[in-house]
């Protein structure tokens, strides 16, 4: 049973390695089409905003605007992430504590055992 869980955990181990592997590749590949994207859109244009006017190159604005994109879906995201940490946190905490009173119990269940096979001595 030890073997297997030890064997589940180093293929979860691996999963994970194999998966941030994965994550760097696009991450990469998307670099390289945003590079690609903007040396083929350096079309300059105006941008305006209330009382805001910013005037720049069509890749470089769209670019920013993705990269705002993803840092409000981060910010979006993050709280539920901390929840989900301390739920875990909390846990973990409950499976130590459970784990260190099945170790008591099975200790007395071994000490009971064990004093009630070992034979009286007469006197």
């Amino acid at each position: 049973m030890i073997n297997e869980l030890i064997i589940q955990n180093n293929m979860k181990k691996k999963r994970s390695v194999i998966c941030m592997q994965l994550q760097l590749i696009v991450a990469i590949i998307i670099a390289i089409l945003a590079v690609v994207f903007a040396l083929q859109n350096a079309v300059p244009i105006a941008v305006s905003f209330l009382t805001w006017r910013f005037e720049s190159s069509l890749a470089l604005i769209l670019l920013i605007t993705l990269a705002l994109g993803i840092l409000m879906s981060l910010l979006v995201s993050v709280p539920s992430v901390i929840r989900k940490m301390k739920i875990i946190s909390s846990q973990k905490k409950k499976i130590q504590k459970l784990e260190i009173s099945l170790q008591k119990e099975a200790g007395s269940k071994i000490r009971e055992e064990i004093e009630s096979e070992e034979p009286e001595l007469p006197l």
